[in-house]
């Protein structure tokens, strides 16, 4: 049988995380709920995760995060054909730079 990720265990981390105001917090909690290991290795899953949406080799990912090929590519199809958690926050990221680029040149 199945495990199943959608349940009140995960709802409340879902809530838990919305809560989160600023990055210190993010830190802290994240620190607090995984090892250090797990934020590594989710953060390599996130940078493998940017580097496909740029169309980078597997082999330069590989090199770069130490991922498997066969992470990369479960990676690689949530990316094309997950439920758009990647895409969102992957352009609402690349608007939010260009914007804050954008005031900051402005300024300049």
């Amino acid at each position: 049988m199945p495990i199943t990720w959608e349940n009140k265990k995960t709802d409340s981390l879902v809530e838990a995380v919305l809560a989160l105001k600023n990055p210190t917090e993010a830190k802290n909690f994240l620190r607090d709920l995984l090892t250090a290991p797990e934020i590594n290795e989710f953060g390599n899953r996130w940078q493998a995760a940017q580097m496909l949406d740029l169309n980078i080799s597997y082999s330069t990912i590989r090199g770069k995060t130490g991922l498997s090929p066969r992470t990369i590519a479960r990676i690689s199809t949530w990316l094309k054909k997950g439920m758009g958690g990647y895409q969102l926050i992957i352009k609402r990221l690349n608007k939010h730079h260009h914007n804050s680029a954008s005031v900051r040149k402005g300024l300049s």
